[in-house]
């Protein structure tokens, strides 16, 4: 409810009647993937070579599908949610943050692609999995540039 979610600077409840949706937590909080090592295989040797250290281990971007619920009051309400935060969607840099989960925020690029969507019988209320890339898991602060084009 309020409080619980931001995207892009913005109460998610107060603005667009927005809840996190199935397994949401889950899925922001997971653990980014490894890039692959560097590798070498040659015939002169058994096995490979793994070079492995510190300054050469990095983890990869990242696709994750996030769940939302959103809720109006009557029809007209939810579908005046649902447009504005389609429109917020459709400029591409989401950041959310999540209180409870600390004070990181990740900084998506919503893709577009497979979203799913359901709607209530009485439409007022739709759950709704979009997917976005987080290009750099490592970097989770908010930084001015982000927050001006948010």
């Amino acid at each position: 409810m309020k409080g619980d979610l931001y995207i892009n600077g913005k109460d998610a409840w107060t603005e667009w009647g927005i809840n996190m949706g199935y397994s949401f937590l889950d899925t922001i909080d997971s653990f980014p993937a490894m890039k692959d090592y560097i590798e070498n295989e040659s015939r002169l040797e058994h096995g490979k070579r793994v070079i492995i250290s510190d300054e050469l281990s990095k983890v990869n971007s990242r696709e994750l599908t996030l769940h939302f619920t959103i809720l109006g009051n009557s029809e007209t309400d939810f579908r005046a949610k649902r447009k504005a935060f389609e429109a917020e969607l459709i400029k591409g840099r989401v950041n959310i943050s999540v209180p409870v989960l600390g004070s990181d925020v990740y900084k998506l690029i919503y893709l577009g692609k497979n979203v799913t969507y359901g709607l209530s019988k009485n439409r007022t209320f739709c759950e709704l999995a979009a997917r976005f890339e987080e290009p750099n898991p490592m970097d989770r602060t908010l930084d001015e540039e982000s927050e001006e084009k948010g």
